[in-house]
Order: structure tokens, then C-alpha cells, then sequence
């Protein structure tokens, strides 16, 4: 499983900083089990988010929002709500995040972090990737990783390196950032661009105590 902590209220509402309305998504998966996502963690972020002045246009759970089938079949059923929401917080882990954001054509919004649990998660079918790095930046990014997308995990934009969009370490692959370029621009999202990242704290990605004392990290010993 991927292990998921909740980002704080503050760190949420700045990235909705300047949105009126927002959708709610949860996973009722992976994110369930460590109580940031579900029913529950939803109802509590929709009171808290309503009680700061935000219009909430619906919300829903999915049982695992990784499944893009999935996701798409259930999202079909409230696309009114989601229409006139001007983006979608997910509770969810960083697979799912992404997951997400190639189905809807709105800004995704993460509500937690996804850290990791100090060995193998599990092998994930599709292209999606998650570094569980801890500090999740996909919203900034327009849905694309760019930790796992970028063979640097440059945070602030491309190296310069790539030729014809094709990435100078990984030539078979295409620029991650040129991807998430063009995500943001199809957003109307461009000016994230302008935002400047501090360097990584990989410090983020160690397992906490926290963590460890859950049972979630004594089944993945």
C-alpha cells in the first residue's frame, strides 16, 4: 500500500488561494485505511473548508481512486458538480493524484502527502509514479510528477538539456517538465510557473515515528 498523511488546513487553502468553489474527492482505498482519506477524513475537510468560506459543489468516494476506469465510471455520475467547480481537492496518495488529473480537466488539488514506509509498496500497472517524497507538489505541477517524470526531479522547470521535447538522460522518454508545460498551459495555469521551490528536504521522506508505530508499517516489515 502507499502510506498517506494529511497536508495541514493552511497548506490546503493556499492552494485553493483565489478558487470559490471546489469539488471534494476521496479514495476509499490505501488513503482510507490511514484515516486521510474515506467518508470520514471528506466530511471533516468539507466542515473545515466551509467553515473558512469555501463553497464545496460535491463531493464523492471512490474505492480506489489508482483505477482510471474506475474513477472515470463514477465521476460520469456527478459531472454536473464537478463542472462548476473551479478545481478538485483528492484525498488520496500521489498515484491516485495523478490519476485524476488525466481524467478531469480541472486543476487537482493533493490533500496529502504520501511518505514512505521504508520498502517495497506493491507494483503499480500503469505509468503513474509516486516517489513518496513526503511533500507533495502535484497541484503546482499541473497533475505530472515532477520528481518521477524528470529523470533530475527538478522542481523549478526543465535543465535546458532537452532536444525535439526528448529528455538528454533518458532519450526514449519525453521532458517531463515540457509535459507539465504544457498540462499548465492547458489549465490556464501557467503563472505556477513563476513559483520557486526550495530544494528538496529529503528529510521528509523518512519513515516517522508516528508512522512506524502504525499497523500499517508492521505488516510492510
Amino acid at each position: 500500500m502507499l502510506f498517506t498523511t494529511s497536508k495541514s488546513l493552511d497548506q490546503i487553502l493556499e492552494s485553493i488561494e483565489g478558487e470559490k468553489r471546489t469539488f471534494l474527492l476521496a479514495c476509499n482505498g490505501c488513503a482510507e485505511s490511514c484515516g486521510t482519506g474515506g467518508q470520514k477524513a471528506l466530511d471533516a475537510l468539507k466542515a473545515d473548508l466551509e467553515k473558512a468560506g469555501k463553497e464545496i459543489a460535491g463531493t464523492c468516494v471512490v474505492d480506489f481512486l489508482c483505477n482510471k476506469v474506475l474513477v472515470a465510471s463514477r465521476l460520469s455520475q456527478v459531472t454536473d458538480s464537478i463542472r462548476q467547480a473551479d478545481s478538485m481537492v483528492v484525498l488520496t496518495c500521489g498515484i491516485g493524484v495523478q490519476a485524476v488529473s488525466k481524467i478531469i480537466d480541472k486543476p487537482v488539488h493533493p490533500a496529502d502527502n504520501t511518505v514512505s514506509l521504508g520498502g517495497l509498496q506493491g507494483l503499480w500497472p500503469s505509468d503513474e509514479r509516486c516517489a513518496a517524497c513526503g511533500d507533495c507538489v502535484l497541484d503546482y505541477t499541473g497533475g505530472i510528477c515532477p520528481v518521477t517524470s524528470c529523470a533530475k526531479g527538478l522542481l523549478n522547470g526543465p535543465c535546458g538539456g532537452p532536444r525535439d521535447r526528448m529528455c538528454e538522460v533518458d532519450k526514449d522518454a519525453e521532458c517531463g517538465w515540457l509535459k507539465i508545460y504544457d498540462r499548465l498551459k492547458a489549465l490556464g495555469r501557467l503563472e505556477n510557473l513563476k513559483k520557486l521551490y526550495k530544494a528538496r528536504d529529503h528529510g521528509k521522506m523518512l519513515v516517522s515515528k508516528e508512522v512506524r508505530n502504525t499497523k500499517a508499517y508492521d505488516v510492510e516489515k
